[in-house]
């Protein structure tokens, strides 16, 4: 896998990130996270503005190893979603899924 294989972000929902601006734009996010959940590390409050002004985003890492797209901390997805998470200040990668 290249950098220009790497998987898109197809869609944020969380409109609280400081880098959504009807989509993502940070230039590459990473999923974590434990208790069964897949966070977005990426995600900031709107306290500041981030990201670029036109960005086609993209998963740079990937530290669930249990799911089914996670080969040697690279996601292997075609795309991700990104989705509200528990709490307020939460985004979770919804493409996730355990092996």
């Amino acid at each position: 896998m290249t950098t220009t294989e790497m998987p898109a972000v197809s869609e944020c929902t969380v409109t609280a990130c400081s880098y959504n601006d009807h989509g993502c734009h940070a230039f590459a996010i990473t999923v974590s996270g434990s208790n069964g959940a897949a966070d977005c590390g990426t995600f900031i409050p709107l306290t500041a503005k981030g990201g670029l002004p036109a960005i086609a985003s993209q998963v740079g890492a990937c530290t669930r190893a249990d799911c089914v797209h996670n080969q040697n901390l690279e996601c292997t997805a075609s795309a991700v979603r990104v989705g509200p998470g528990e709490g307020d200040h939460a985004a979770n990668c919804l493409t996730y899924s355990v092996r």
